[in-house]
C-alpha cells in the first residue's frame, strides 16, 4: 500500500486512516510465523529469538528477625498479641487525649460566656460574637484536630512496621 492509499487528499488536506484507533479484528491480525521445532541443518528456517529475564526491581532481602516477627503477628503468638496491644495502646492514648483537649476547649466557651455576659453582648459585623465561637470555631478546630490525629497516627503504624521489618 502506498500513502496514498492509506490517506485520502481533501481539498490539498489529507485525512487520517479510518481504522486509526480501532481495533482489528482477529481474522484481520497477521502473525509471524513461529517454528515449533528446530531447525534444520540447511535452509531459512526462522530462529527462535532467545529469552531474556527483565529484573523491575531488586528482590527484597527480608532477615529472619523481621520474618519471625511477621510470622508471629500471623499467628497471634503471645509476644504478637503485645506487639499488637502496645500499637492499640498508643493509638487509644492519642485518641483520648485528643479528645479530651476538644472537649476541655469547647467546654470553655460557656463558661467564658458565664462568667463574663459582656462577651455575649459583643458583636462583628451584625453578628453576635457569642454565636460565632458557637457556631462556627468548632469546626476549624475539629478540623484541625482530626488533621492531627490522622497524622499522628500513621506515624505510629509507620514506627511499628518500620519496628517489624528491622
Amino acid at each position: 500500500m502506498s500513502d496514498e492509499d492509506i490517506y485520502r487528499a481533501v481539498d490539498g488536506i489529507r485525512e487520517p486512516d479510518p481504522t486509526l484507533g480501532k481495533r482489528p479484528k482477529p481474522s484481520e491480525v497477521e502473525r509471524p510465523a513461529v517454528a515449533l521445532s528446530p531447525p534444520d541443518q540447511g535452509g531459512d528456517a526462522p530462529v527462535r529469538p532467545r529469552r531474556k529475564r527483565v529484573v523491575l526491581a531488586q528482590p527484597r532481602r527480608t532477615s529472619s528477625a523481621s520474618m519471625r516477627a511477621r510470622v508471629e503477628l500471623a499467628e497471634q503468638t503471645s509476644w504478637g498479641k503485645l506487639l499488637v496491644h502496645d500499637l492499640v495502646k498508643v493509638q487509644l492514648r492519642l485518641g483520648v487525649s485528643l479528645f479530651g483537649l476538644v472537649v476541655v476547649l469547647l467546654g470553655l466557651l460557656p463558661l467564658l460566656f458565664h462568667h463574663l455576659p459582656e462577651v455575649a453582648t459583643w458583636r462583628v459585623i451584625g453578628i453576635p460574637v457569642s454565636w460565632m465561637l458557637l457556631g462556627i470555631a468548632p469546626f476549624p478546630l475539629l478540623f484541625g484536630v482530626g488533621l492531627w490525629y490522622n497524622r499522628q497516627a500513621e506515624r505510629h503504624e509507620r514506627d511499628f512496621v518500620a519496628m517489624i521489618e528491622n
